[in-house]
């Protein structure tokens, strides 16, 4: 099919000429067909098969001819930064693109001014339960990568976000996107949608495994590795390199993308040409100025990229896992030693992907191995469109008897079907109190038919249903949060409260019984730490061997602790030291622990940090509005350690600090050299204080501006200060 044959408007046209698109693969086009009745769809075919486009033209086709909002909803924030880049080309149309992925406390006005909107699921559900209005106007709804409703974390969310929809806007057409899943026709049944599936790729994919020296495919050929390398995946690596490719390595752990990384890096920097060097010397230079702060992993990081390889897992800064993709879609990092999650976020792919790895440790099982589903999807990654002509996956295998199984278990199996994730307490809790509180559900007979719509209740027996149902009331009703009977349902304004702060209620009823505390404990920044860290709402790190200290931090501590310490012979205790552990990251950041510091003492990675200092202030923020209602007095303080936690800095520093720019490393470069406030930083000569570490001419000069002591932008700082 042709895009001239889609009815879409001049304009719409150039935009995909301009990109090269003129005609439809074969899943589009079958895709299409139903798009063009406004029928829902779901859209199941492998990774780089055009999926988004078939989005991208429902959206365009019904915006322009019926008017409206469509709402872009992704798992991810790296994904939703990626698809308005997409979509941002259409606004040459006339289509007005946004995106919010931030504060789920805020309904965000400003998106009401938007024609397509890109969020997270959790911004979309957030953006609900504050009865945002323009939530009417949405036509068409997309949900890319839909096969993760079986994600523990983020299916729940998901599968009430569709369910509300259908309720409350049945007119709306929706579009998911997912890979390959064994159950796709229930999806679409429940979805009360029209099924595309697929098996074809713009680029073949052959998946192989490695054993003695050669590669067995999926089609039953076999192709010879010729090397010297001892190593099977170093000679993997050097094949494809040979070959003028690029490829993704996947492995299990953290620890062995850079211990990889580092072994297969002087391989990998032999391959590249003159240009190739000098690029990448550009971009480690460029990384070292973006770094306020120095650590063992951005030195481990440079010294790869120099030769051409990059290490990739969840522990790098957002920073650092943007720079390396970007370098490897520019063809400069050669290859990228991953964790599984870089196949669940943007879109790399890669002439070869290797997946090492195809067991993963479980702390409850040990090692088990992982789902086809999470293989298909590394495999899926194997195949450059415009690039390549064949994709290959290959697995290795360390003898005949594995390679068969590799073959029977993972390639030729097909990927498992998914559940709902929704039966759990945790996502019961949160999503029917939200119900409640906006006031889509009022009695029980008004709970069951909204939770009826669910994937949930299409896969459980209602028996088993409804005695979850009556659990999660009663919980409700105890705690406080609702009022009434099963004829009338009413939240309180704690309930309310809750639900629009969206915090797992469990966490709201802790930090309840925390603030009622402090009439009897000083409060401290500890204090406060701790207990946003014991919420469920905060992933806490784990005890490791070595993490002694941490009792003996609990024993110097437990006195301002606003929970009780369980003995040590409970099985809470050890989830307790977890959470003790976590609140002593966050405590060290804001009293300007070196990020290296942390790193080592916690055996965690700048996102690690960055992470749980979120989350801290996310759970902070609501503390801060419990304690509107239960503890005022302490607000202000509150409000101190927010700003703290938010910044990484002691509190001497929170003036200098507002600066923009100015973060918690120059800020106390600054109070180390006198410069205690903004105020003294008033009549002091430019040149003085780009003299101060870290600052510089350019800081110095943003400085300058902020308060408006700089003239004009064309004054030089040596211009600036004679006239001073």
């Amino acid at each position: 099919m042709h895009l001239s044959d889609l009815s879409l408007p001049e304009n719409a046209l150039d935009v995909l000429l301009n990109q090269g698109i003129s005609s439809l693969y074969p899943p589009q086009e079958e895709a299409m067909k139903h798009v063009l009745k406004d029928e829902n769809l779901v859209v199941c075919v492998p990774t780089a098969s055009g999926k988004s486009l078939i989005a991208y033209l429902a959206i365009i086709r019904k915006l322009l001819q019926s008017g409206g909002k469509a709402l872009y909803i992704v798992p991810l924030i790296a994904l939703a930064k990626e698809k308005y880049e997409e979509l941002k080309q259409f606004e040459s149309i006339g289509l007005k693109i946004g995106i919010s992925t931030g504060d789920l406390d805020d309904s965000n006005p400003r998106l009401s001014r938007y024609d397509v909107i890109v969020c997270t699921s959790e911004k979309a559900d957030s953006m609900l339960r504050h009865g945002v209005q323009w939530i009417q106007d949405i036509n068409v709804l997309v949900i890319d990568e839909i096969h993760l409703i079986h994600d523990p974390l983020r299916g729940p969310t998901l599968e009430v976000l569709i369910a509300h929809f259908q309720a409350t806007n049945p007119h709306t057409q929706l579009i998911a996107l997912s890979a390959t899943i064994q159950n796709a026709t229930e999806l679409a049944i429940w979805l009360q949608a029209k099924l595309v599936t697929s098996d074809w790729r713009p680029v073949p994919l052959s998946e192989g495994v490695f054993y003695n020296n050669e590669i067995t495919f999926d089609d039953g050929k076999t192709t010879p590795v010729e090397s010297t390398r001892k190593q099977p995946l170093f000679s993997l690596i050097e094949q494809t390199l040979t070959q003028q490719g690029q490829v993704l390595v996947f492995v299990n752990t953290r620890k062995s993308t850079t211990a990889v990384a580092k072994q297969v890096k002087h391989i990998v920097g032999s391959f590249l040409t003159p240009e190739d060097q000098t690029q990448i010397h550009k971009l480690v230079s460029s990384m070292r100025h973006h770094e306020a702060e120095h650590t063992s992993i951005d030195a481990s990081l440079h010294e790869c990229i120099k030769d051409g390889v990059a290490f990739h897992h969840a522990g790098l800064s957002s920073y650092q896992r943007k720079i390396v993709e970007q370098s490897f879609k520019q063809r400069l990092i050669k290859c990228i030693v991953a964790t599984p999650t870089l196949a669940a976020g943007v879109n790399i792919p890669a002439q070869r992907v290797i997946i090492r790895d195809l067991w993963r440790y479980d702390p409850n099982y040990g090692m088990k191995p992982i789902p086809v589903l999470e293989y298909k999807q590394q495999a899926g990654r194997a195949g450059r469109p415009r690039y390549d002509s064949l994709g290959e996956a290959i697995t290795i295998a360390k003898d005949e008897g594995t390679k068969e199984k590799i073959l029977t278990l993972y390639i030729h199996a097909d990927a498992e079907p998914i559940y709902s994730k929704l039966g759990s307490e945790a996502a019961l809790r949160m999503h029917i109190l939200a119900a409640i509180a906006t006031g889509f559900v009022t009695t029980n007979e008004e709970l069951k038919s909204f939770i009826d719509r669910t994937f949930y209740a299409q896969q459980t027996e209602v028996y088993f249903l409804e005695d979850k149902l009556q659990q999660t009331i009663d919980f409700m009703m105890h705690h406080g949060f609702i009022e009434g009977s099963d004829t009338m349902y009413t939240p309180t304004l704690f309930g309310k409260r809750t639900s629009s702060l969206y915090v797992d209620p469990m966490s709201a009823v802790l930090i309840k019984k925390a603030l009622e505390n402090t009439e009897d404990i000083q409060c401290s920044e500890l204090s406060l730490l701790h207990i946003a860290c014991s919420t469920p709402d905060v992933r806490s790190l784990y005890m490791r061997r070595g993490d002694t200290w941490v009792e003996e931090m609990l024993d110097i501590y437990k006195d301002e602790l606003l929970v009780d310490v369980p003995v040590p012979s409970n099985e809470e205790y050890e989830w307790f030291l977890s959470d003790m552990k976590t609140a002593m990251l966050v405590n060290g950041w804001i009293n300007e622990a070196a990020e290296e510091d942390l790193i080592q003492r916690f055996n965690v990675g700048p996102g690690d940090i960055h992470g749980i200092v979120d989350t801290t202030k996310w759970i902070l923020h609501a503390t801060r509005e419990f304690a509107r209602m239960y503890a005022f007095h302490l607000v202000p303080f509150i409000s101190e350690v927010l700003l703290r936690v938010e910044n990484g800095c002691k509190k001497e520093l929170l003036n200098l600090i507002s600066l923009k720019g100015i973060g918690r490393i120059r800020s106390r470069a600054l109070f180390n050299e006198g410069f205690k406030t903004i105020n003294e930083l008033r009549g002091v000569p430019i040149t003085r204080l780009a003299e101060v570490k870290t600052i510089g001419p350019r800081i110095a000069e943003s400085i300058k501006k902020q308060i408006n002591e700089l003239p004009s932008d064309e004054t030089t700082l040596t211009e600036y200060d004679k006239k001073g």
